[in-house]
């Protein structure tokens, strides 16, 4: 289980967030400190200071970091405070910053593309393989589609392909899948059940007061009530043949 919120936004913010993952066993925190952004005008996260900052709280509580970089020259600054590299879905086939994470020695979270396919993700995989980086997870977190009655189409058939085409551990974010804070708990649970080795989704004290991605953020009593289910639905998936 993976929680935290869109933006990483202020002192108390990240210490709320820590104590939350604390207090329901979640031992890792995802959160952005450099956004991309549809409107240059939104929030576009902290910077660096505001990673190093979340380093210090969170490393004192025992809680790792995944967050998103967005070019080569980030890579090496964000070095000493980031646990998991999280290539985000705009940059999934931006080949120079994947070769350069090959050459790091920490894990690297890929998103698959707004609109990419299957084979498409596996590829901007195997670049950073190739550099020699062997710490890779996939992320299914919905891609576009003609449906406009959710924020993105959660393809859950990518699940039990990604599997068998791979060795990799796979992860499904099922806030970006739908982008409805009210159905976010139900599609993690179908992402467990799909195969899936974990769930990443967002959290926030007050979802309404959210500097991003509000709508589809839980706040922190409908976060403990999903990890607890998440745990649930793990350990009900073992009894599953098939799976």
């Amino acid at each position: 289980v993976i929680t935290g919120p869109c933006s990483i936004e202020t002192e108390e913010q990240i210490r709320a967030v820590v104590a939350h993952c604390v207090e329901n066993d979640i031992k890792m925190m995802r959160g952005g400190v450099f956004k991309p952004r549809s409107s240059p005008y939104a929030f576009r996260g902290l910077g660096l200071d505001g990673l190093k900052l979340w380093h210090e709280i969170a490393s004192e509580a025992g809680i790792k970091i995944v967050t998103e970089v967005m070019q080569t020259s980030q890579i090496e600054e964000m070095y000493p405070y980031v646990d998991v590299y999280q290539v985000g879905a705009r940059n999934s086939q931006n080949f120079n910053l994947l070769d350069e994470l090959g050459k790091v020695d920490k894990a690297v979270m890929i998103k698959r593309g707004i609109s990419g396919t299957i084979e498409e993700l596996l590829q901007s995989a195997e670049y950073v393989f190739s550099g020699g980086n062997e710490k890779l997870i996939l992320c299914e977190r919905g891609i576009r589609t003609y449906e406009r009655a959710s924020r993105n189409t959660l393809d859950l058939n990518a699940i039990p392909i990604l599997k068998a085409k791979s060795h990799l551990p796979v992860i499904v974010d099922p806030s970006h899948g739908i982008g409805i804070r009210a159905y976010v708990p139900q599609m993690a649970l179908a992402g467990v059940m799909s195969g899936a080795d974990g769930i990443i989704y967002e959290s926030h004290a007050v979802p309404e007061k959210a500097y991003s991605d509000g709508q589809q953020t839980l706040d922190f009593a409908q976060s403990a009530r999903l990890a607890s289910w998440i745990r649930e639905s793990f350990a009900m998936r073992k009894g599953f043949d098939l799976l």
